[in-house]
C-alpha cells in the first residue's frame, strides 16, 4: 500500500482548474464554495438537503491501487469542501458550455424540450452525464432502464419529467428511436437512420478527461492537520491515539466524517473543533463475501456495498449468499437517491439509526439477517449482536463502528430445506428519495411438509414504523418456528404481529403503518399456506431449483412509449413553429443567469427571516442566548428600522396591503418578525435559526386556525361585489323537479406549497441620490418597486427593479416574492451597503403560504338518469392572515366549476381571515378546486344511482346555449366550443370505452390489484390583461425587445421571439428565418418599461405577443416607404441594408405600445379531456399510474413545444396536488411539511407510465392573438382524473369485500381524500383487508 503522506496543502480542480486553498472553515461545503470563490454557478442550491439534485456535481478521484479514476455525482449542497483534497469536480458548465460548445447532453435537452424554467437542469445534466460515462467506461451499454433511474434523485417542477427521460434515452443502446417523443431534431416521416443522424453526436471515446493529471500527485497526501481543524487517521490505532488525546479529552468538540450526508435531515448549527475523516483508514473500507458470510467496513458507501453485491450475485457459488446479495441491492436501490448513495456510509445511516432514531431501511434489512457490529469505544472494542447495538446508550461522538458482519447459513443441513429471505418498503416514492412510512426484512427456512410447508426458523424485523428502532417480533417468530404454516396459523400470526409492533402515540399514519406490518408478514407467508401454494402453483417448486431463489427478470423501464401530437401552422411563421425554448442549452449548461447567480458586490451582506412559531403572541424581544449578536452578524432589522417617511408594507394588491414585519403582536405562525443581516449568508441562516422570540400570550385573543372558528368569530374578508360571482337559474324551482337528492354532502381540500426550484432570492444595491436597484425573483417587478418605493419613504422613480428570469414561480413569486426584496432594500438603506438574500428551503415553506385550503358543503338534486337539476354551495375558504389575491377566488372556483350544465346554480362563499400566512395565487387558483368538486359531485350522483360516472358526465355535458347561460360572452361563437368533439376524440385515441371493460374483467380475476380509469373534461375561462411592448432595432439590424411579461419557464421569451420576426418579417416574408435569429429578448427593468403587471394567468405570453405585434405593425409602416423606394432604386434589398438606411435617415427605429384587449373578448374559455387508468396494490395503497391520455385546445398555438411542455408540467404539477403533496401544519397553523424529506413532489417514478399528449390546433379564433390560447394553466385541472381513476380501483377493491360480505358502509358512496396518499387509499381499501380475506378463507372452508 502506498503510503499516505500528511503535509498536504487542500487542493483540488474544479473544470480542470487547479485550486489551492491555504485555510478554509472546515463546514464549509463545496457548494458554498462554488458559487461564492469561483466563476462556476450552474450546481444551484435547491434544498440544502441533498433532497432535490439541482446542485450535484461530478466528483473524480483517483485510486493509487487499481491505477483507476472513479467517477460518481454527488450533492455539493452537503459534501465538506475539505473531503475533496486531491479530488476533481466537475460541474455542467464543465462538460460544455456556449464558449467551448455545449455537451450533447445539453443539446439533446434542449432539443427534447427538456428544460423549462432550467434551475434544475444542470444538476440533471450531470445527474445523467454519470450515469453515462460509468457505463462507458464498464464497456456496458446504457440501458433506458439505467437512463431513466439516474434521474430518480432529480426534482424538476415544470416539465413533468418525461422529456427529461426521452433526451437521456437517447443515448441508452437498447432504445427504439421511434419510442421517444416530440423533438426539434427529426419529423415523424423520417427513417431511423435519419433520425439517428440528425441527434447531436456523442463518442466516449472522446470524453472530456474528468480527473487532470496535476492531480495525481496529490491523491498520495492527505492534509496537513496542523495547518485545518481536519485530521485524517489511516489506521484504526492511530484513530483511537487521536480520541484519546489531550486536546479530544479537553471537552473538545468533534465530527466524525465520511460522506456529511447526514446533516440534510439532521440539521447542524453547531461549530466543531476539529472534524475526523475516516475514509483513509483501510479496515473501515473493507468488502468481503465468503462462506462465512458478508463483511462490510462502516465507512463503505451504499452504492459500492449495492455494486459489490450485485457482482458477488453473479459469481458467488453459494445459494443463500446470491439469495441475500440479491435482495439487499435491490432495496438498497431504493435508499435515497443515486447521488447521495454514492457519498452516503453504510456506517453513518447506521449510526444515526442508533443515536438518533432515523427510520433507516438498512438497520432494518441488517436486523432481520442477524448482523453483528464491531463499534470501537473509549474502553475498548465491542462485539455486539444488531439487537444490542440498537439498544446499547447511544452512541458519543468517540465511540466509532468499525464493521459489521452478516453471517450466512449453513446450507446442505436438510436437503429439503428452503431459505426465503424478502424486504419490504412502503414508501411515497416507488424508487425511493423518500423515507419509508414501514420497511420490514424477513428470513425463514422452511421444508415440505406433504403438501404444506413447515417452518423451521423465522426472523422479523420491522422499521421506520413509528419507534425509534427497527425491532424483531419475537413472540409472533415463536408461534410460527415449528408450525405447519395454514390459514388458521397465519391468521394467529397476523393478530400477534399486530399486537407486537405498535407505533407510539404520536406517529403519523399509525393505522396505516399497523396495517403494513400486517400486509407485509401476509405477503411473504401467504404463498407457503395451503392456499397460497394453490394459487401461486406450488411456490416450493419455484425455490427447488439450482438457484435457490425466485429470479427478478429484465428490470422494465419506468415509462414506456408516448406519444405527443402537435399540429403545427405557417400560417404566421415562424410563429406556430415548435421552436426549442430560447437559451434552452444554455440553461442545460448552467450559464443561465438567475438572481443568486449575479456575483455580489463589494462589502455585500446577507439576509434571513426570523419568523414567528406562534400564531398569535405578542413579541416581547428578540436575544440570542447571549447579549451579543452571533459572529459575523451586523444587525437585526425590524419594524423599528423602517424610516418614519415610509411605511410597514411588505406586499400588496389592489385589495390591500400586508406588513413587512410584525410590530408588537405577531399575527400567525411563520409572520416575519426581523431580518438577521450578517456578512454571509450562512452565518445569518444560522444566526436566524438560533434566535430566540420572548412572546407574550397576556391580553391576546384565541387564535383563528380552522375556516369554522372564522365562521365563529365572523372573521372574513369582503369580496367586491363586481368580482362575486353570479348565480344561474332558480335553485328552489330546480330543486323540486330532482327525483333525487344529497343533503350538505361535505369535501375539504388542504393546500399546496409551490416547490419552485428556485426559493425566495433577491438583491438590492444602495445607489445615489438615495435610489435603489434591486434584483428580484420576482412575476411582477413593477409592484415590487412600488412597494419598496412605500416602505422606504421614496418616489417610485427611485426604485429599479430588474427580473432576468425566475427559477420556477407558479403564482409564489408574485406577491409572496414582494416582502423578500423590500426586506433587502430597507437592511441595505439602512447600513449603507448590498445586502441579498437566499430564503432556505424550510424558512420559504413555512412563509410562504400556497394554495387555498376549503371547505365546501354542497347539495344537489338531479333526476334518475343523472341530469343534475340544481346544486347549492356553501364554500369557505381558509384566505390566512391578509386579503393577498383571495377575493378573486370565489370567481375562479365557479368558473372552473361551472364546466358542466348544473340546472340552476347558487351558492354562499365565504372568504375567511386567519391566523395562518396568507395563501395566494398558485397555478389554477381556485379553479383546481372548483374542477375537482364538480367531479366529485359527479363521482356521487353516480354512487347514488348505481350507475357509470362516464354516464352521468356525459348527460350533464353543456350544450353550446348552457355554456352561453353560464359563461355569457367568454363561451364565444359556436364554432369556439371544442370540448364535444374532443371527449369523442380522446375516447377513441384512448380506447376508452375498450379499456374500461378490459379493467372490469382484469378486477374480477385480481384480489390484490384493483384497476381504475376516469375520463374528464375540463373547461378553464382564461383573462388577459393589459400588457406593454418595446422593440428596438440596432444599427446592425438586430433586435431588442422588452415586454411586461417576465421569463418564469412558461417559454414567453421563445414566443415573443418568434411572434416579433413575424410580425417583422411582413415587410418581406422571406426575411422570417434571419431575423428570429437577430432578435433577443431582454430582463424587466421596471423603469425602463412600464406598466408591465403580474406574469399570471397564463394569458401574460399571448399578450406580450400582442404588444410586440402592435410594435412591429408600427415599424413595418415607418420602414415599408423606404424599402420600396431602395427596391426601386436597387432592385432588392436586404434587412440589414434597410436599417442601415434607415439610421443614416433618421427613421425611429423603436416602438413602444401598451396592449389592452377589448373588454368584450378578453376572456375566453379553454377546453380540454383526459383520460387516466391507475392500478393500486391494495396491500400497501400503492397507486401506479399506467396511462394518461390528454388532449387540450390550443386554438391556434403560438409554438406547439412550449406548449406541450406546459400541458405536460401543468398536468404532473396536479398528479401531485391529488395524489402526493401533504401539506401538514402543526396544532399552531405552522407548516411541518417544511422539507424535501417531509414534502413529496412528483418525480421521474411518480409519472404515468405512458403518458399521451395531443396539442389540438382547433383553427382560426378571430378575438384571440392569432388564434392562440393559454396553456400554462388549465391542463393542471386534468390531473384530477388520476385521482377519479384512484376512486374507481379503491370501489372494486370495496366491491371484493362486499362480494366476501365483509364491507362496513357502502362500496360505492365514499369519500377519497385529497391528496389520495398511500394510507388514503388503503384505508378506504380496507385497513384489514388482508384478514377479511383470510376470514373469507376459513368460511368457505367450513
Amino acid at each position: 500500500m502506498e503510503e499516505i503522506v500528511k503535509n498536504g496543502m487542500l487542493v483540488f480542480a474544479v473544470n480542470g482548474k487547479r485550486f489551492e486553498v491555504a485555510s478554509v472553515d472546515p463546514s464549509t461545503t463545496l457548494l458554498q464554495f462554488l458559487r461564492n470563490q469561483t466563476c462556476f454557478k450552474s450546481p444551484k442550491l435547491g434544498c440544502g438537503e441533498g433532497g432535490c439534485g439541482a446542485c450535484v456535481v461530478l466528483l473524480s478521484k483517483y485510486d493509487p491501487q487499481l491505477k483507476r479514476v472513479e467517477d460518481f455525482s454527488v450533492s455539493s449542497c452537503l459534501t465538506l469542501l475539505c473531503s475533496l483534497h486531491g479530488c476533481a469536480i466537475t460541474t455542467s458548465d464543465g462538460l460544455g458550455n456556449t464558449k467551448n460548445r455545449f455537451h450533447s447532453i445539453h443539446e439533446r435537452f434542449a432539443g427534447f424540450h427538456a428544460s423549462q424554467c432550467g434551475y434544475c437542469t444542470p444538476g440533471m445534466c450531470v445527474s445523467f452525464f454519470s450515469a453515462l460515462i460509468n457505463a462507458d467506461k464498464e464497456k456496458s451499454k446504457l440501458t433506458a432502464s439505467e437512463a431513466e433511474k439516474s434521474m430518480v434523485g432529480n426534482l424538476c417542477r415544470c416539465t413533468g419529467y418525461r422529456p427529461v427521460a426521452d433526451a437521456c434515452k437517447t443515448f441508452a443502446a437498447d432504445v427504439d428511436i421511434e419510442d421517444l417523443g416530440f423533438n426539434s431534431f427529426w419529423k415523424n416521416e423520417d427513417s431511423r437512420d435519419i433520425k439517428l443522424s440528425k441527434l447531436p453526436p456523442y463518442d466516449p471515446s472522446k470524453n472530456l478527461t474528468t480527473f487532470p493529471q496535476f492531480l495525481k500527485s496529490e491523491s498520495a497526501a492527505c492534509l496537513d492537520s496542523s495547518k485545518y481543524p481536519w485530521d485524517t487517521p489511516v489506521s484504526v490505532d492511530e484513530l483511537r491515539s487521536l480520541l484519546c488525546s489531550d486536546f479530544f479529552e479537553n471537552e473538545a468538540s468533534i465530527k466524525l466524517v465520511v460522506g456529511n450526508t447526514g446533516t440534510g435531515y439532521y440539521k447542524e448549527t453547531e461549530r466543531y473543533d476539529r472534524y475526523i475523516d475516516l475514509r483513509y483508514i483501510h479496515d473501515l473500507s473493507i468488502l468481503k463475501l465468503d462462506h462465512i458470510g458478508l463483511e462490510v467496513g462502516a465507512t463503505v458507501t451504499i452504492s459500492k456495498l449495492i455494486s459489490f453485491l450485485k457482482e458477488e450475485n453473479k459469481t458467488n457459488s453459494s445459494l443463500y449468499g446470491k439469495l441475500v446479495s440479491q435482495k439487499l441491492a435491490l432495496h438498497m436501490e431504493k435508499i435515497a437517491s443515486p447521488f447521495v448513495r454514492n457519498s452516503a456510509s453504510v456506517g453513518g445511516n447506521l449510526v444515526m439509526a442508533q443515536r438518533n432514531g432515523f427510520p433507516s431501511d438498512i438497520a432494518t434489512l441488517f436486523f432481520g439477517l442477524g448482523a453483528t457490529i464491531c463499534i470501537m469505544t473509549s474502553q475498548g472494542h465491542e462485539k455486539l449482536t444488531f439487537e444490542e447495538f440498537l439498544a446499547r446508550p447511544l452512541l458519543d461522538a468517540r465511540s466509532v463502528l468499525l464493521n459489521f458482519l452478516i453471517p450466512f447459513k449453513k446450507e446442505g443441513s436438510s436437503t429439503s430445506s428452503k431459505f426465503l429471505f424478502e424486504t419490504y418498503r412502503a414508501s411515497p416514492r416507488p424508487l425511493g428519495n423518500a423515507l419509508a412510512y414501514v420497511n420490514a426484512a424477513f428470513l425463514a427456512d422452511v421444508s415440505p411438509h406433504g403438501n404444506e410447508v413447515l417452518i423451521n426458523d423465522i426472523q422479523l424485523a420491522f422499521g421506520a414504523y413509528g419507534t425509534k428502532h427497527a425491532r424483531r417480533a419475537k413472540k409472533v417468530e415463536e408461534y410460527l418456528t415449528g408450525k405447519i404454516l395454514n390459514v388458521n396459523v397465519l391468521l394467529e400470526a397476523l393478530n400477534l404481529v399486530k399486537q407486537a409492533i405498535v407505533p407510539e402515540d404520536g406517529t403519523s399514519h399509525a393505522d396505516y403503518r399497523s396495517s403494513m406490518v400486517v400486509s407485509f408478514l401476509f405477503e411473504f407467508l401467504f404463498r407457503l399456506t395451503n392456499v397460497g401454494l394453490r394459487v401461486s402453483g406450488g411456490l416450493l417448486n419455484r425455490i427447488s431449483n439450482k438457484d435457490g431463489y425466485i429470479s427478478e427478470g429484465k428490470p422494465e423501464t419506468l415509462l414506456s412509449s408516448a406519444k405527443q401530437v402537435v399540429e403545427s401552422s405557417k400560417e404566421y411563421y415562424p410563429v406556430g413553429e415548435p421552436m426549442k425554448k430560447f437559451g434552452a442549452s444554455m440553461q442545460a449548461s448552467g450559464e443561465a443567469v438567475y438572481v443568486d447567480d449575479i456575483p455580489s458586490p463589494p462589502n455585500c451582506l446577507y439576509g434571513a427571516f426570523i419568523y414567528s412559531t406562534r400564531p398569535l403572541a405578542g413579541v416581547k424581544g428578540i436575544h440570542f442566548g447571549s447579549n451579543s449578536l452571533p459572529d459575523g452578524v451586523t444587525a437585526i432589522i425590524t419594524f423599528k428600522d423602517i424610516p418614519s417617511r415610509g411605511a410597514n408594507i411588505g406586499s400588496k394588491t389592489i385589495f390591500g396591503a400586508e406588513p413587512l414585519f410584525a410590530d408588537d403582536v405577531a399575527r400567525y405562525a411563520g409572520d416575519r418578525i426581523a431580518f438577521v443581516v450578517a456578512e454571509s449568508q450562512k452565518s445569518a441562516d444560522v444566526a436566524a435559526s438560533m434566535a430566540i422570540v420572548e412572546y407574550d400570550a397576556e391580553n391576546i385573543d384565541s387564535p383563528i386556525l380552522t375556516v369554522e372558528e372564522a365562521v365563529q368569530k365572523s372573521s372574513f374578508f369582503q369580496v367586491p361585489p363586481f368580482l362575486y360571482p353570479k348565480e344561474v337559474g332558480d335553485f328552489s324551482k330546480e330543486m323540486a323537479e330532482a327525483d333525487h337528492k344529497i343533503l350538505s354532502a361535505e369535501v375539504r381540500l388542504g393546500s399546496q406549497y409551490y416547490f419552485y426550484m428556485e426559493t425566495q432570492t433577491a438583491l438590492a444595491v444602495p445607489d445615489e441620490d438615495n435610489c435603489m436597484v434591486v434584483y428580484a425573483s420576482s412575476q411582477c417587478p413593477e409592484y415590487a418597486g412600488s412597494v419598496i418605493a412605500s416602505c422606504l419613504g421614496v418616489p417610485e422613480h427611485n426604485i429599479r427593479v430588474v427580473t432576468r428570469r425566475v427559477g420556477g414561480g407558479f403564482g409564489g413569486k408574485a406577491v409572496r416574492a414582494m416582502p423578500v426584496s423590500t426586506a433587502c432594500a430597507l437592511a441595505a438603506l439602512k447600513l449603507q451597503r448590498p445586502v441579498r438574500i437566499y430564503v432556505n428551503r424550510k424558512t420559504d415553506m413555512i412563509m410562504a403560504g400556497g394554495r387555498h385550503p376549503m371547505k365546501i358543503t354542497y347539495t344537489v338534486g338531479f333526476k334518475s338518469n343523472g341530469k343534475i337539476t340544481a346544486l347549492h354551495l356553501d364554500i369557505l375558504v381558509n384566505a390566512g392572515i391578509t386579503e393577498d389575491v383571495s377575493p378573486v377566488i370565489p370567481s375562479n372556483f365557479i368558473a372552473a366549476l361551472k364546466k358542466y350544465d348544473w340546472g340552476a346554480l347558487s351558492f354562499d362563499i365565504k372568504v375567511c381571515k386567519t391566523n395562518l400566512s396568507s395563501k395566494s395565487a398558485m397555478r389554477g387558483p381556485g379553479e383546481v378546486q372548483g374542477s375537482f368538486v364538480a367531479e366529485a359531485i359527479m363521482e356521487h350522483v353516480a354512487s347514488v344511482l348505481s350507475l357509470e360516472v362516464d354516464s352521468i358526465r356525459n348527460e350533464n355535458i353543456h350544450t353550446f346555449e348552457s355554456l352561453t347561460l353560464f359563461y355569457k360572452h367568454s363561451a364565444g361563437d359556436i364554432g369556439d366550443y371544442t370540448l364535444p368533439s374532443i371527449i369523442d376524440k380522446l375516447a377513441i385515441s384512448s380506447s376508452f370505452i375498450q379499456r374500461r371493460e378490459m379493467i372490469e374483467q382484469y378486477n374480477q380475476k385480481n384480489i390484490w390489484k384493483k384497476r381504475g380509469i376516469s375520463r374528464v373534461p375540463l373547461v378553464y375561462e382564461s383573462t388577459q390583461r393589459p400588457t406593454p411592448g418595446k422593440v428596438s432595432i440596432l444599427s446592425d439590424g438586430s433586435v431588442v425587445v422588452e415586454v411586461g411579461g417576465i421569463e418564469i419557464g412558461q417559454g414567453l421569451w421563445t414566443k415573443v421571439k418568434q411572434m416579433t420576426a413575424y410580425g417583422l418579417s411582413l415587410i418581406e416574408s422571406s426575411w422570417s428565418e434571419e431575423l428570429v435569429e437577430k432578435v433577443r429578448v431582454i430582463q424587466a427593468d421596471t423603469l425602463s418599461l412600464v406598466q408591465g403587471g403580474f406574469t399570471a394567468g397564463s394569458t401574460t405570453s399571448e399578450s406580450s405577443c400582442e404588444a410586440v405585434r402592435l410594435c412591429c405593425k408600427i415599424l413595418v409602416e415607418r420602414l415599408t416607404p423606404l424599402k420600396m423606394k431602395l427596391q426601386e432604386q436597387n432592385g432588392s434589398v436586404d434587412w440589414t441594408t434597410l436599417i442601415c438606411q434607415a439610421q443614416f435617415q433618421a427613421v425611429n427605429l423603436a416602438a413602444n405600445s401598451y396592449y389592452v384587449p377589448e373588454s368584450s373578448s378578453m376572456q375566453y374559455l379553454n377546453y380540454g379531456a383526459a383520460v387516466s387508468e391507475v392500478e393500486i396494490d391494495i396491500l400497501t395503497g400503492e397507486t401506479k399510474i399506467l396511462q394518461s391520455d390528454v388532449i387540450y385546445d390550443c386554438g391556434q398555438s403560438l409554438n406547439p413545444a412550449v406548449d406541450m411542455g406546459q400541458i405536460e408540467g401543468a398536468f404532473v404539477q396536479g398528479i401531485g396536488y391529488f395524489m402526493l403533496e401533504e401539506y401538514l401544519t402543526n396544532a399552531d397553523g405552522l407548516v411541518v411539511s417544511d422539507s424535501t424529506w417531509t414534502y413529496k413532489i412528483p418525480t421521474i417514478d411518480t409519472i404515468p407510465k405512458n403518458f399521451n399528449v395531443q396539442v389540438l390546433n382547433s383553427g382560426h379564433h378571430k378575438k384571440r392573438v392569432l388564434s392562440s390560447k393559454a396553456s400554462g394553466e388549465p391542463p393542471l385541472l386534468l390531473a384530477s382524473s388520476v385521482h377519479c381513476a384512484t376512486r374507481a380501483a379503491v370501489k372494486a377493491a370495496r366491491k371484493q369485500l362486499k362480494l366476501w360480505g365483509k364491507l362496513d358502509g357502502s362500496d360505492t358512496r365514499f369519500y377519497l381524500d385529497v391528496p389520495a396518499t398511500l394510507p388514503v387509499v388503503k384505508t378506504q381499501c380496507g385497513l384489514d383487508y388482508v384478514e377479511k380475506y383470510l376470514e373469507t378463507l376459513l368460511e368457505q372452508e367450513i
